[in-house]
């Protein structure tokens, strides 16, 4: 795997593929700059090198059009005040405007382009578009974990034209190794917690990850759709009946893997889905009409507990219930408190995907875990198997 440490980059220009896609506020402010932070590393080590750097991100979805206010120069001043180092900005990505300004930038400094997708021809991944992008830089360096699941001009395509001269940044190659740790070489017991509402969106995750681990735990709404298919009553709860052979399947694949699968035994139900609702700790199969379980139980929390801090390898994809609210947050939390003592104990603990990552930074886990992975889509991807165009682009 060639990575930024594979190049010097004394007098030479690097194209580095980052993922600024910040929230900004009403008067341009960026409010969370983690992912500028992120960049930070790979974008110092070809500086201090002695080279310079040429930045590339998209911003939003502009559907190809100049919108004013996805401009990548509203983040311009933030770059700067990150890097510690003052960015220049072009408000173009292509043509000779930007082939002057990347031609006349000296070592040590960085130009920022504009958003990409204010052309077609990135989301298309044309291959003329990824030409002219290729004139930028002697170096091209993939480093947006984010966008790596899309086979996008700046993504995938501008490989092409660096066929020796490529490398994945310093935050892709850590989510590649992190991804390889859970999938290919964790220390067992290997756990996996699987999160969310809806047994669809992670069927193809768990068929994958089936191979992979000793312990797959199930919590959030995917729970009632696994407890109706075996023959329990789940109230109002949220459940996919036309994915319940689907759930026994699973069961059954697990069992003849030596998979142990571990499902609620009691929840907090709610009368309403409402902070304020009436709640109760049922048993998980006795839930009543007018009833749905939003949260896991203390008896299910023991369980988790048992097995998270036995496992040796942790993987963490979506929340245990909707902690969004304060009444039915317990559950999530628990989990985070679990998987950060595990890690302190010497576990390797992956994070990823929305909720999960949201529940993370929103509970202060973010630093008692040992990898939270900055791609959603990118993510799971990885998790389902496949492999990602923008990873497969730079291995060639």
């Amino acid at each position: 795997m060639k990575t930024i440490d594979n190049f010097n980059f004394e007098n030479k220009r690097a194209l580095i593929r980052v993922d600024f896609n910040v929230p900004m506020d009403e008067n341009f402010k960026v409010t969370d700059a983690n992912r500028i932070e992120a960049a930070k590393p790979s974008i110092i080590k070809v500086l201090e090198d002695g080279g310079s750097v040429v930045l590339m991100s998209h911003l939003g979805r502009p559907k190809g059009k100049n919108v004013p206010e996805l401009s990548l120069r509203h983040i311009c001043a933030k770059v700067s005040e990150v890097l510690g180092v003052e960015v220049k900005f072009v408000g173009t990505t292509v043509g000779e405007a930007a082939e002057k300004e990347a031609s006349n930038l000296e070592n040590g400094k960085v130009l920022l382009l504009e958003n990409l997708r204010f052309n077609a021809e990135e989301e298309k991944g044309g291959e003329a578009f990824a030409e002219q992008l290729s004139k930028l830089g002697d170096i091209y360096i993939n480093d947006a974990f984010g966008t790596a699941h899309r086979a996008h001009a700046s993504t995938t395509i501008v490989a092409k034209f660096f066929p020796e001269n490529k490398c994945f940044g310093y935050l892709l190659a850590k989510e590649i190794k992190a991804i390889d740790k859970v999938m290919q070489t964790g220390e067992k017991p290997v756990t996996a917690i699987l999160g969310g509402a809806k047994v669809s969106s992670k069927i193809t995750i768990i068929e994958n990850i089936l191979d992979k681990v000793d312990h797959l735990i199930i919590g959030g709404g995917m729970t009632y759709t696994f407890i109706k298919a075996q023959g329990g009553s789940v109230g109002d709860s949220i459940c996919e009946d036309d994915k319940m052979e689907l759930a026994l399947d699973i069961l059954k694949q697990a069992k003849e893997k030596g998979v142990e699968v571990h499902i609620p035994v009691d929840v907090i139900a709610a009368d309403d889905f409402s902070n304020t609702a009436n709640t109760t700790i049922v048993d998980v199969t006795k839930i009543e009409n007018g009833w749905q379980g939003l949260d896991a139980g203390p008896k299910t929390l023991e369980i988790f507990k048992e097995v998270i801090l036995k496992s040796k390898t942790i993987l963490w994809n979506g929340p245990i219930g909707v902690f969004e609210m304060e009444s039915f947050a317990k559950g999530t939390i628990a989990v985070g408190n679990y998987i950060a003592e595990a890690t302190k104990n010497g576990a390797f603990s992956l994070v990823g995907g929305g909720d999960s990552v949201a529940a993370v930074k929103q509970f202060g886990f973010e630093d008692k875990v040992s990898y939270v992975s900055t791609g959603g889509g990118a993510m799971l991807e990885s998790l389902e198997g496949k492999t990602l165009p923008g990873i497969a682009a730079i291995m060639e």
